[in-house]
């Protein structure tokens, strides 16, 4: 009879589990076909009063170390110079972590938009920016977007802390100043392009490959047609121009700077990279950060865009599936 029980129990839970992970995929296709008839919902700007976090880790630890009259008399001293502060300052601090498409640049454009409309005088804008670097076009833009504080006479900062070469790079130099720690990578003013080429795999193999464009140099080299001399050689003269492009724009913001050195496609740890000139401090960005907010106000801010329901239920199918099976 015992075994009867426990078989049947088993059973129960392997029907009920069966049903959940049915009901889950039939919700999760209902829910992708009707998010395909709604606009994707809007995000906003989520805004962290960063010195206020600071000041009370700090004043935690301070706490701790006094006995119970000292740390009446050091709260007190704290509330004087809050109270004391006119927060005419205010710093502004933006992440950017780059991909190869610099995917990014749909949060940053929101962010900087939303730092013009507020601005004072007076406030700045640190970036906290990491990236290897990747596509022209997207990196081209993101630099833009950042072009567009310059524009409204607002002083920013990029602070490097592990990479920004290439594209990076490109999105650093648009800045008034450049903090790198002492062993970030910076740098690589350069262009490169790599494909992989299967002709000769399919000829081995008697596969024909056809292709057919209009214009001279609608192709010029491809992954599976055989490549020609006059191919390679206008990718070649394409990735010059782009390389003088990206030299030139880089020289218009930091003329200081030998190109005949610099823009030769390498990348320098943040010491040499000083000494040539393609960075004016060297620090981490928690030493500016927390200098920052001596000076005056410091708020993070960062663009959330609210998860869709498939992404919701996703999430919950996955906690529905942990429960079935971990506990």
């Amino acid at each position: 009879m015992e075994n009867f029980f426990s078989h049947y129990l088993t059973f129960l839970a392997e029907t009920a589990t069966i049903v959940v992970a049915i009901l889950i995929v039939a919700g999760g296709i209902a829910a992708i076909a009707l998010s395909k008839r709604r606009p994707a919902p809007a995000g906003q700007v989520q805004v962290t009063d960063l010195r206020q976090q600071i000041e009370q880790a700090a004043d935690r630890i301070e706490a701790l170390r006094f006995d119970k009259k000292l740390r009446k008399a050091h709260q007190k001293n704290l509330k004087k110079v809050h109270k004391a502060r006119k927060d005419e300052k205010c710093t502004y601090l933006l992440d950017f972590k780059g991909d190869i498409r610099a995917s990014a640049v749909s949060a940053l454009r929101e962010e900087i938009t939303a730092i013009i409309q507020v601005a004072q005088p007076d406030d700045s804008v640190l970036i906290r920016l990491e990236s290897g670097g990747g596509m022209v076009n997207t990196y081209g833009l993101a630099a833009a977007q950042l072009l567009r504080l310059r524009a409204a006479k607002i002083h920013s900062t990029i602070l490097v802390d592990a990479v920004a070469a290439s594209g990076g790079y490109m999105m650093a130099v648009t800045a008034d100043r450049i903090v790198a720690s002492p062993f970030a990578l910076l740098g690589s003013i350069g262009v490169v392009a790599q494909i992989p080429n299967f002709h000769r795999w399919l000829q081995e193999r008697n596969i024909d490959f056809e292709q057919f464009t209009a214009g001279k140099y609608k192709r010029t080299v491809t992954l599976f047609g055989e490549n020609t001399d006059s191919g390679r050689a206008k990718l070649r003269e394409e990735l010059e121009e782009t390389h003088a492009q990206f030299r030139h724009f880089v020289e218009q913001f930091r003329p200081q700077l030998d190109l005949e050195k610099v823009a030769t496609g390498e990348a320098w740890l943040g010491n040499k990279a000083l000494q040539l000139g393609l960075v004016d401090q060297l620090a981490t960005s928690d030493e500016i950060i927390v200098e920052a907010a001596k000076k005056g106000k410091l708020l993070q801010l960062s663009y959330q865009r609210p998860k869709s329901l498939p992404q919701k239920l996703g999430l919950a199918a996955q906690q529905s599936w942990d429960k079935l099976w971990f506990r």
